[in-house]
């Protein structure tokens, strides 16, 4: 595909650059030098500096041949202007990165690809969503929803009272053979590997395994793995951002207790009116006797959002010791993502990889109608739609001839989540969820194109 991205910041770059690793067509454009001259050194791909709503620069970027325009610069009214100008150029497809998710809200009453604007992705938002979900699901540190929850996908660390510990996964099948969740990848403690598990291969004390399961398995899971399904009603969150405005009301809105601590005095006050249900504290949330006056021990969950990293991490690490059952830190740097189950940190909670992960869900060849990137792991979920022509139609699981590197964790048919063992036949229609290392996705495309 050729695509186009304009803004060479957090989102672009990462963009392009997982997109550069599949050989895709990439022109960066951006006013930035230095973040330019960057990209051009560390990325195989092509990069023009100039203004992303020049027609001049649209033009010499081949706009008129490409499939796909992003905009993702710090702003919204670029963003549009370029989706809306590109279109107008005989560009197929339009994704716009917008900071006011009224835009969303109201996408039906606007009709945005009528304005040439095909995709609206506000990584606020969904770090917003994604909040409340893993709030949802509290003894989990990474989840995923697939057609509003017929399949879940769920990460935990494995304790070693867990009764599968020590055994291969064909094993805690036989022994769990009424249970109702698939496990999809594991990380082993203390490496940066992706396993995707098979018959033979044995779960470990503190294995990071991700599950797909159904709403029935849920519960299964939590006693499985000695978790406890943990109430969270009470909720402290800090940095009055736009993603701690937007956690705080739907928060609100879901009857949750919300606590949230801002340092600028102005801001505060913003929030205290357009927040009504909400306890608006002014202070510096990284002064831990302001936190254990304002009984920091007595909530369920700490929520770190501010515009620093460091403060989002060590302030979780504070929660920590207060015994708070869930805490989420919000970081910038993708790095530290090996980092949030050695330092004792739930879930950390990453932007760029939101929003990256909604994007890559246009680019993708085969029918794919949702995907996410695992946060700590080099592994991909994906979700196909079975056509008439796809290979695997009418074929017998076990049958296949899947890549090793991949694995199929369920299957959504006639509005009904099944974990699909390797005795399931596919049909036309289905949903099929797969989890696959990234050097596994072009086999598997084939296979359902």
């Amino acid at each position: 595909m050729k695509i186009i991205i304009a803004g060479a910041g957090e989102v672009g770059f990462h963009l392009a650059k997982l997109l550069s690793y599949e050989s895709q067509d990439i022109t960066l454009i951006d006013t930035n030098k230095d973040s330019l001259s960057y990209a051009d050194s560390h990325l195989d791909i092509r990069v023009l500096r100039g203004d992303a709503t020049s027609i001049a620069i649209l033009k010499d970027a081949q706009v008129e041949k490409s499939d796909l325009v992003i905009g993702v610069t710090s702003s919204e009214t670029t963003n549009i202007t370029l989706c809306m100008l590109a279109k107008q150029l005989g560009c197929k497809r339009t994704i716009a990165r917008i900071s006011n998710a009224e835009f969303i809200h109201n996408k039906e009453a606007i009709r945005f690809p009528d304005l040439g604007i095909d995709e609206l992705i506000s990584p606020e938002a969904l770090a917003a969503t994604e909040i409340q979900l893993l709030l949802n699901q509290s003894a989990f540190n990474n989840t995923y929803e697939f057609e509003e929850g017929l399949l879940i996908m769920v990460g935990v660390s494995l304790p070693s009272t867990a009764p599968f510990v020590g055994k291969t996964v064909k094993e805690a099948a036989k022994i769990f053979s009424e249970l109702h969740f698939m496990p999809i990848a594991i990380q082993r403690m203390g490496t940066q590997y992706t396993i995707v598990p098979r018959g033979d291969t044995v779960f470990k004390d503190n294995d990071q395994v991700y599950f797909i399961t159904s709403r029935e398995g849920l519960d299964e899971l939590y006693k499985l793995t000695g978790k406890e399904k943990k109430e969270i009603k009470n909720v402290m969150i800090l940095g009055g951002s736009k993603v701690g405005f937007k956690t705080a009301r739907d928060l609100c809105r879901n009857k949750f207790n919300v606590k949230l601590i801002e340092k600028n005095k102005e801001k505060a006050f913003d929030l205290a009116d357009e927040l009504p249900n909400a306890l608006i504290i002014n202070g510096d949330g990284r002064n831990v006797e302001l936190l254990e006056e304002e009984n920091l021990e007595a909530m369920d969950a700490f929520v770190a959002v501010t515009g620093n990293s460091e403060t989002n991490i060590m302030s979780c690490l504070v929660a920590k010791s207060k015994n708070v059952k869930k805490t989420i830190a919000l970081v910038e740097n993708m790095d530290y993502f090996q980092l949030s189950h050695s330092i004792g940190i739930d879930t950390l909670l990453n932007k760029k990889l939101l929003a990256a992960n909604n994007i890559f869900r246009h680019i993708r060849k085969g029918e794919i109608v949702a995907m996410t990137r695992l946060n700590n792991l080099n592994a991909e979920i994906l979700e196909f739609i079975v056509k008439p022509t796809s290979q695997v139609n009418g074929q017998i699981i076990r049958e296949l001839e899947f890549p090793r590197e991949a694995t199929i964790g369920g299957v959504i048919r006639d509005n009904q989540g099944i974990i699909a063992l390797g005795g399931f036949r596919i049909t036309e229609g289905d949903r099929v969820v797969v989890c696959c290392l990234p050097s596994a996705i072009p086999k598997i495309e084939k296979l359902f194109l």
